[in-house]
């Protein structure tokens, strides 16, 4: 991972959670080549248990210089859905999402 290449360290993105592209934003430049407008996805793997772990790695799209790699995992537990991201260049979030139709937790906080 490379600090020069972005211009925020794992930049806070509230429940922004996303297991694929780039948050371009906050890329600075290539500290290789200086392009900053072409990122790619290398070694990327996907593994699926009882939860489902999506790594990979920005790319330069002119040299290859690895910027970041990112993480993102998503797993259902107790009829909710939980989003994870972890990345130098797209930054950090998490995200709970209930499987109902109503979130039981909205009704709550309404009386």
């Amino acid at each position: 991972m490379c600090h020069e290449c972005v211009k925020e360290e794992y930049p806070d993105r509230g429940t922004v959670c996303l297991d694929s592209g780039a948050y371009l934003a906050n890329l600075r430049g290539c500290r290789g080549c200086g392009q900053k407008d072409k990122v790619g996805v290398a070694n990327r793997t996907t593994q699926d248990t009882d939860q489902e772990l999506v790594e990979y790695d920005h790319v330069c799209g002119g040299c290859s210089h690895v910027i970041a790699s990112h993480c993102h995992r998503f797993w259902v537990e107790d009829d909710y859905q939980y989003y994870e991201m972890s990345c130098l260049l797209c930054g950090e979030a998490d995200d709970t999402r209930s499987c109902q139709p109503d979130d039981p937790r909205l009704a709550a906080t309404l009386f």
